[in-house]
């Protein structure tokens, strides 16, 4: 059985997009690894990349080249300073030179070596070829697959059990919703227990706390960078910034230094309803205006929908419990994932596949079945809130304007966020024995949607608001 950690669905990187600018990036990156590990590294005389299908149609808006290049150097998306970014590729740009993997100098064009195709390869809609010409005339090339969340498959094992990520020792193996709640009454324990279970077979207990608390780092800096930056996103279509003037008109005039104490201003902060809407849609869009300017954000299971997770945990923290502490963070982020990899398993987190139902949708339903268990519920509640969030979200189209993860995306982020907080409070009113759809049903529900609908939904601006909406309109 497929194992997916928490850790695999909630990755830290650099935005825009997890499928076309974080896939791309690792891609790249595992490539360079493979010329050393088969030692023909040092001979590579040129380089030359194909982009197929959605990354060919969307990729300059998505930010697909910069972040092929980033890989090729062999930065990481996790630690290298974005600011320096657009300055490393013009550099590129000007000098025609491209330092392979941090350590050989090679040619390369940015506008010739790098080609957008638009035919689609056959295993999935986010296919990428790279092609190394070695000094002695013969060539290399893999063909990879972007497909979703940061995932990323060779052609050759895409359809091999060997590309899995599998351990050895998960205790306890989920595929489904059901699965899932059999360990929860078998072992009488809550849906962050039975999952922190698992996590503990592949790290220690300090490990994991670790890593949560970056992500959960990474989260925080991220919302209050958003909150705290002005002017208009880049990409052609002058989005202005919205964050940064909600954010003003709603902390008051408290002191605060740091993400830590700007936590406690907005806990103090009187909150009406009207108020806790506009703070969640301030969160949301924060991290998404962040995302679509290659800042760092955590994919949350992407970066497209990478506002929604963070957004609700805010909510819980600073509206519904002030006293909320890391134990609280652990247990949203534990659930969060696990709900992520089971849609990962039964369908997609790939737009490019699914529509925005696949990004947007899910991360709704992470967030509003995470919501549910810290605010009390059952796991069985837990999974009723999931199915909510997504069953509202079934058929959701993906079709940005001029390939740029910012119309309609950044808003739907803050729809996701309040749907997810909405699902949980019905969920809290719903007894599962009730319930007509169960999670795993919406799940297959929606890779059926995915598999009927038109191409031109899934993240290729061939549809939609894409073409609905002229770019000299923006």
């Amino acid at each position: 059985m497929e194992c997916i950690s928490v850790f695999d669905m909630l990755k830290i990187g650099v935005g825009p997009s997890s499928s076309h600018t974080l896939g791309p990036w690792r891609a790249a990156e595992r490539w360079i690894q493979e010329l050393k590990e088969q030692q023909i590294f040092d001979a590579v005389s040129e380089v030359k990349v194909y982009l197929y299908g959605s990354l060919s149609l969307t990729g300059k808006g998505h930010a697909t080249d910069i972040a092929v290049i980033m890989g090729l150097l062999g930065s990481d998306p996790e630690t290298v300073p974005t600011e320096s970014i657009d300055g490393t590729v013009e550099e590129i740009k000007t000098s025609t030179q491209l330092k392979l993997g941090n350590q050989h100098q090679i040619p390369f064009s940015f506008s010739d070596d790098i080609v957008f195709k638009r035919e689609f390869l056959p295993f999935h809609a986010n296919g990428m070829r790279f092609e190394a010409k070695l000094h002695d005339g013969q060539s290399h090339s893999e063909t990879y697959y972007s497909i979703g969340g940061g995932f990323v498959v060779k052609e050759d094992l895409a359809h091999s059990k060997e590309n899995k990520t599998t351990f050895k020792a998960f205790p306890c193996p989920i595929k489904t919703g059901d699965e899932l709640l059999s360990y929860c009454d078998s072992k009488k324990a809550s849906i962050s227990e039975v999952v922190l279970e698992n996590e503990l077979a592949l790290r220690t207990s300090k490990e994991i706390d670790a890593e949560l608390q970056r992500i959960w780092d990474t989260m925080l800096e991220c919302m209050y960078l958003g909150c705290h930056t002005q002017g208009t996103l880049p990409g052609g279509l002058n989005v202005r910034r919205r964050a940064f003037e909600m954010h003003q008109k709603l902390k008051g005039e408290l002191p605060y230094s740091n993400p830590q104490e700007w936590l406690e201003v907005i806990r103090k902060t009187r909150v009406r309803f009207r108020q806790i809407l506009k703070w969640v849609s301030c969160f949301a869009l924060s991290v998404n205006e962040v995302n679509a300017s290659l800042g760092r954000v955590v994919t949350a299971p992407t970066n497209g929908s990478a506002g929604v997770i963070p957004s609700v945990l805010m909510y819980y923290m600073v509206i519904e419990n002030h006293s909320a502490n890391f134990e609280h963070i652990k247990k949203f982020l534990l659930v969060a994932g696990e709900i992520g990899s089971i849609f990962k398993k039964g369908a997609t987190i790939s737009a490019a596949m699914g529509g925005c139902q696949a990004e947007i949708g899910v991360s709704s339903a992470m967030a509003a079945g995470a919501l549910t268990e810290l605010l009390g519920g059952t796991p069985e509640q837990v999974l009723v809130a999931a199915e909510i969030a997504m069953e509202h979200h079934l058929g959701l189209t993906c079709d940005p304007i001029g390939g740029l993860v910012q119309i309609p995306c950044i808003e739907r982020n803050s729809m996701g966020a309040i749907k997810a907080i909405n699902a949980a409070e019905l969920a809290l009113e719903t007894d599962p024995r009730d319930t007509k759809v169960p999670l795993d049903k919406v799940i297959s529900t929606m890779w059926e949607t995915a598999k009927d609908m038109n191409t031109k939904y899934k993240e290729t601006s061939e549809g939609g608001l894409a073409v609905g909406v002229f770019l000299s309109d923006c």
